[in-house]
């Protein structure tokens, strides 16, 4: 670094001191230097020379607000930034930034005052890291989840209006028909009674089926019995009484989650039971739904035959990502275990909070999404 070339009593730098001045004067991805206790930049770095175009010679000695965009230098922002540091010991912020071709960047900027051993302020140590590919990544992320919220929230609401046409139409059209055809086989003698019979049971067969339709299109016991019936039915009509396997579910909440919560959770279980039936080779599958950490932590664990590195093909198969996706946006995590002749476990968390906490998500580190609201470390 620029003008440290000897220790404090003159005497030549020690080996450790000199490979610590070589590190910070060599390295690339982050600008380190130091300013003196009026804001003058008084050191440079290679890392810092790359990110702001400016070499040792051209900016040593100039005033450090010629990083600052206009905006910030009419609010004085340079000024209260090396007050902050001073009063809090420590300042971490990130914006707009500008380099010596006038091009802009967005940086992550850490300011560090520096006092000597009497206590007297000597200067400020500055960090700053180029941060504008990682920022134009997260706003592809948040728009990409955007989308995909409003293309969940549009599918939620088609598959309610087609359940509620199928009831209050289909349903109850065929389930006249049943009682016509029942009256008509009372009536009618032989042979034709048998036909009219075996048509009515025809009927209510495929009235049922349509029942389950509307099911896993609208499950019914949410709105009307919550989170825990709807997936206990599910299990019971569809896990046992369709594909035949064992299944049970243990749950420990202290209160029904918000509705549209409730809904996330059953359609990335009911996608992962869906899974189960088409690959796993199971016998029984076990769901579990547990309160931790302002939120809802669910396991879906079946024993079938379990597969080797599936988590690499997670992007090929459009119900994983499914899964996946919703969980993130809702603000939560996904994640899935698969090993041979262990079985496989679907694991995800997400907050318990009201839609409209989740209609800006922040990308990047998901919890400050929710400072209130830390999401379970994800298992490992």
């Amino acid at each position: 670094m620029s003008g440290t070339s000897s220790a404090e009593d003159g005497g030549p730098l020690a080996p450790t001191e000199t490979a610590f001045t070589l590190l910070v004067t060599s390295v690339l991805d982050y600008g380190i230097f130091m300013l003196d206790p009026q804001g003058h930049v008084s050191t440079w770095n290679a890392g810092a020379e790359r990110i702001k175009g400016y070499s040792a010679t051209d900016i040593i000695g100039k005033h450090f607000s010629v990083f600052y965009p206009p905006e910030d230098i009419a609010a004085r922002k340079p000024h209260w930034e090396l007050e902050a540091a001073i009063q809090e010991g420590r300042l971490e912020d990130e914006g707009w930034r500008i380099r010596k071709n006038g091009s802009r960047f967005w940086a992550n900027v850490v300011i560090t005052p520096l006092f000597d051993a009497t206590g007297e302020l000597r200067g400020f140590g500055k960090v700053t890291r180029d941060m504008t590919e990682r920022r134009a990544a997260e706003q592809a992320l948040t728009e990409r989840r955007r989308l995909f919220a409003h293309l969940v929230q549009a599918q939620e609401l088609e598959r309610r209006r087609i359940a509620w046409d199928v009831h209050d139409d289909s349903i109850q059209a065929m389930v006249a028909v049943g009682m016509r055809l029942q009256l008509l086989a009372e009536r009618a003698g032989e042979p034709h009674a048998r036909d009219l019979s075996e048509l009515d049971a025809s009927v209510r067969e495929a009235v049922d089926r349509l029942r389950n339709l509307t099911f896993r299109l609208q499950p019914p016991g949410i709105d009307r019995h919550g989170l825990i019936e709807s997936l206990s039915q599910h299990l019971n009509d569809v896990v046992v009484g369709s594909w035949g396997l064992q299944s049970s579910i243990e749950h420990t909440l202290a209160n029904e989650p918000a509705p549209e919560t409730a809904i996330t959770i059953f359609r990335i279980v009911q996608e992962a039971l869906l899974n189960v039936r088409k690959h796993a080779g199971a016998r029984t599958v076990r769901v579990s739904v547990t309160t931790e950490d302002q939120g809802l932590l669910v396991r879906v664990v079946d024993d079938g035959t379990g597969q080797a590195a599936i988590t690499h093909r997670l992007y090929e198969h459009f119900g994983l990502i499914e899964m996946r996706e919703r969980a993130e946006t809702a603000g939560g995590w996904w994640t899935l275990r698969s090993e041979p002749g262990t079985g496989t476990t679907v694991e995800f968390w997400v907050p318990d909070l009201p839609t409209a906490a989740l209609d800006e998500p922040l990308p990047g580190a998901l919890a400050k999404s929710f400072d209130s609201h830390t999401a379970p470390p994800r298992p490992s």
